[in-house]
């Protein structure tokens, strides 16, 4: 019998990173500057290990290999038969290279993965911003001009954000996340990132990384100006509220807001999950009688053969639910 899942964090050192994931959470990360935390994973050489219940120690390759009917419901794997997305925390305290990831439609042609995904801010300096999508009327003869003369991020199009914010990002969105900012980043199980421009600084081995001119050019939309923040309301009471973040044919986000009476959440016949950005949270399985305490700063994969969870907040909770698509 499945019941829910938390992981063990995988950390990346970037040359961006810092130690916000240590502080805001509590994660118990080595040295370094650590720039992610992929809380669940199905990548080559990075699958996430379960951390509790009776599967604890299997990883979620395993759980793809023998359970994936059970795991994914009506959800569609990604290629190679792995799990659809890939859900990390990001800690840049600086800012993030230039970059676009290739749409479906060029992708196998770069040899490259699609991957689009969504930013939820859950932690910004005063002043932070995030560069996604071009300013209005920019082309693509001005865009090769400026790669040429080094200016290009004066392309893009810069939006201030706070805590709370949320930015979608198909393929094909021009981007970059700027300093100072923590955020929980949904996406497809992709890792492929190709490089505009990295303000002109070196590695963690010591030399400029690299740049992809051509297969950036190949995937950029020029015709994407100026993309807004997620702007949807709130619905619900004093007690409960939700509102749609994403509502895309590879994964729906919702943010919910509850005060401390518990509820039930039922899968639609679709793996969920949950990840907690303040409070805390206790979910249960009746049918495996399996609990967790959720803390800020986790994620929990609900497989889509459990049919229901019991929710309870013990404080005031802010928690995103994402469901697979597709």
């Amino acid at each position: 019998m499945l019941y829910p899942f938390v992981f063990k964090p995988i950390f990346k050192d970037r040359i961006w990173g810092g130690r916000e994931l240590e502080r805001l959470y509590g994660k118990k990360i080595a040295a370094g500057q650590i720039g992610e935390s992929w809380e669940i994973s199905d990548r080559p050489s990075d699958a996430s290990v379960i951390a509790n219940g009776p599967l604890a120690g299997k990883d979620l390759r395993w759980l793809m290999e023998h359970h994936a009917a059970e795991i994914l419901g009506t959800a569609k794997p990604a290629a190679d038969g792995r799990f659809p997305l890939l859900c990390k925390i990001l800690d840049a305290r600086e800012k993030l290279s230039l970059q676009v990831h290739p749409p479906a439609s060029k992708a196998a042609e770069l040899r490259g993965e699609p991957k689009t995904e969504m930013w939820f801010i859950a932690d910004a300096a005063p002043d932070a911003s995030l560069y996604v999508g071009l300013k209005r009327g920019v082309t693509r003869a001005d865009f090769e001009k400026k790669i040429s003369d080094g200016s290009v991020a004066d392309c893009f199009h810069r939006i201030r954000v706070k805590a709370g914010d949320t930015m979608f990002l198909p393929s094909g969105r021009v981007h970059a996340i700027g300093d100072g900012l923590v955020i929980f980043e949904i996406q497809q199980n992709s890792d492929t990132t190709y490089r505009v421009f990295d303000w002109n600084r070196v590695g963690l081995d010591g030399n400029p990384r690299e740049l992809h001119i051509a297969q950036s050019l190949a995937s950029i939309d020029f015709a994407d100006f100026e993309p807004k923040l997620v702007e949807n309301k709130f619905h619900g009471g004093p007690d409960f509220q939700s509102r749609f973040l994403v509502n895309d044919p590879l994964f729906t986000v919702q943010e919910l807001q509850t005060q401390t009476s518990g509820f039930e959440m039922k899968p639609t016949q679709k793996l969920m999950m949950l990840a907690l950005v303040k409070g805390s949270l206790s979910i249960t399985d009746p049918a495996s009688k399996v609990s967790i305490d959720l803390t800020p700063g986790q994620f929990c994969l609900i497989p889509a053969c459990v049919e229901k969870i019991h929710v309870q907040p013990s404080s005031p909770a802010q928690f995103l639910c994402v469901e697979a698509g597709n």
